[in-house]
């Protein structure tokens, strides 16, 4: 840790970074998309390219590609929160995940967070999408109490019209423009700066219904519940990236900014846009699906521009990744795309396809061009680098999982960051070790609420068997005992006590 410090303050001076000339920073988490649905990483095994991602792959040309690397969770909710604090989904009181909007959020007030690193560092930061890991609202009509409520009953009960807590600027985002649970649940609406920001004047806060959102062409993910009498999540991208685009545009040129973009694409409902700029999006592909891919990468593409429209391009450091794997789409998969490239499984799942994510680094000048880094990663490296960047030490007590990739991306260190990497699947409630190629993946009792109870059951040689072939599960083989004990150990040790997983 001391050599990791020592060469991080080394580079901070080299750089000559400065009040005045610390870079902007804008951070990307994507909501399900999978390696192969990155044309780039595509690329990397087959020439068969479905839907191609110009302005993401170009990021990755521009800059560092890293294969190996993994989100927190296979599922959304819990890796937010993981990314947020840069900790392990296990060190939370909700280690499998928030599953309300509603909900108490992961996120503690003494925590560090995204927001917070880089506001101490004398950023204007924003907040942009999915929030998605709860917070808190006040009941209806009393704004003395906080509503409580899970996914067991349809919530009429709760005042949506502002957050009462645990949102954007209490995790230190100076403006916010969020979804609370994106596209995908309620409540269906938008809050600008912690308020409900109306989609149309007339709008109200009414009732989203099924049949409803059938009249638009829209399948509901989830529930059915409260939000906006306007909403309709064909638009909802567009209305995103757009907010964005104005605050690049606004920024003032003397004071740094740190964005955080969490995108509602790719999630279902899959509603993609008709146009955005410029671009035909919706039926340009085989699928809806692929079509919000498309409006991703499109999304990405007006990011840059307004970012070279304001002449701070060359100064911005720009990280995309993921914040669970790729999606399983029958449609896809018959016109030939793999979301998950050559990995298998997918979203929710503890194979390699559930959790290992596109993760890309640009910064013009410092990073090398098309650089491809096959150093474990994880999602919750950001805070860590994030400090690095800005010249900051975080106490040990609050990165105790985030390591710092500011080395790796300069081409100052090929050394690892990670004595294994530490993640998890979903519903299915499995968990997973990789160290040095070795992968064990360990069920966890569901009826067991202490999670104590857990038992190995597959172990995969990444080395030999990166698809995962299950012939190549080795679990049962009497020569592999030893590494599953040592392995088994290793999980155990870290996930139970106050263990780093950071070198």
């Amino acid at each position: 840790m001391k050599k990791n410090l020592l060469i991080t303050l080394a580079l901070a001076l080299s750089l000559g970074v400065t009040a005045q000339k610390k870079p902007n920073v804008i951070v990307v988490l994507a909501d399900d998309i999978g390696l192969g649905d990155i044309s780039y990483y595509r690329k990397m095994h087959s020439n068969d390219i479905i839907v191609e991602t110009p302005a993401i792959d170009q990021l990755a040309k521009e800059g560092m590609a890293f294969t190996d690397a993994h989100t927190p969770a296979a599922l959304c909710a819990p890796t937010r929160a993981a990314i947020m604090a840069g900790k392990n989904c296990y060190r939370s009181y909700a280690p499998w995940g928030v599953w309300s909007p509603y909900a108490e959020s992961p996120i503690k007030p003494d925590d560090l967070t995204l927001g917070k690193v880089m506001k101490n560092a004398g950023y204007s930061t924003a907040f942009f999408g999915k929030w998605g890991f709860g917070s808190d609202y006040y009941e209806k009509n009393d704004n003395t109490k906080i509503y409580k409520g899970g996914r067991v009953k349809i919530a009429m009960d709760v005042d949506v019209t502002q957050i009462a807590g645990n949102g954007p600027k209490q995790n230190g985002f100076d403006y916010s423009y969020m979804f609370p649970s994106g596209i995908q649940d309620v409540p269906y609406l938008a809050f600008e700066n912690e308020k409900w920001a109306p989609f149309k004047k007339d709008s109200k806060i009414t009732f989203i219904s099924q049949e409803n959102m059938t009249k638009i062409g829209v399948t509901l993910d989830k529930d059915e519940g409260l939000g906006d009498s306007n909403w309709d999540p064909h638009y909802m991208g567009p209305q995103l990236v757009g907010k964005a685009v104005n605050f690049i545009e606004n920024s003032s040129k003397d004071k740094p900014f740190f964005m955080y973009y969490c995108a509602l694409a790719v999630h279902l409902p899959h509603t993609p846009s008709e146009n955005l700029n410029g671009k035909k999006i919706a039926g340009t592909t085989p699928s809806s699906h692929l079509d919000v891919v498309k409006e991703l990468d499109v999304q990405i593409e007006m990011l840059v521009q307004s970012l070279k429209k304001k002449g701070v391009y060359d100064n911005t450091i720009i990280i995309f990744t993921s914040d669970n794997g790729g999606l399983q789409v029958k449609e896809d998969k018959q016109a030939g795309h793999q979301s998950s490239d050559i990995y298998r499984g997918g979203k929710n799942q503890a194979y390699e396809g559930g959790h290992r994510v596109p993760f890309i680094a640009s910064w013009p000048g410092q990073i090398k061009a098309k650089t491809i880094n096959t150093t474990p990663v994880l999602g919750l490296d950001v805070m860590a680098t994030l400090a690095a960047i800005t010249n900051q030490k975080i106490p040990e007590n609050q990165q105790i999982d985030s390591a710092n990739l500011l080395p790796l991306f300069l081409g100052k260190s090929k050394a690892p960051v990670h004595p294994y990497i530490m993640t998890q699947s979903g519903t299915s409630k499995e968990g997973v070790i990789i160290e040095n190629g070795w992968k064990l993946i360990i069920a966890f009792d569901k009826k067991d609420k202490s999670d104590t109870k857990r038992t190995p059951n597959a172990l995969f040689n990444l080395v030999d068997n990166v698809e995962e072939k299950e012939n190549g599960n080795l679990i049962n083989d009497p020569k592999y005992k030893a590494k599953v004990e040592q392995l088994f150990a290793a999980f155990n040790a870290a996930r139970d006590g106050n263990k780093p997983t950071k070198i």
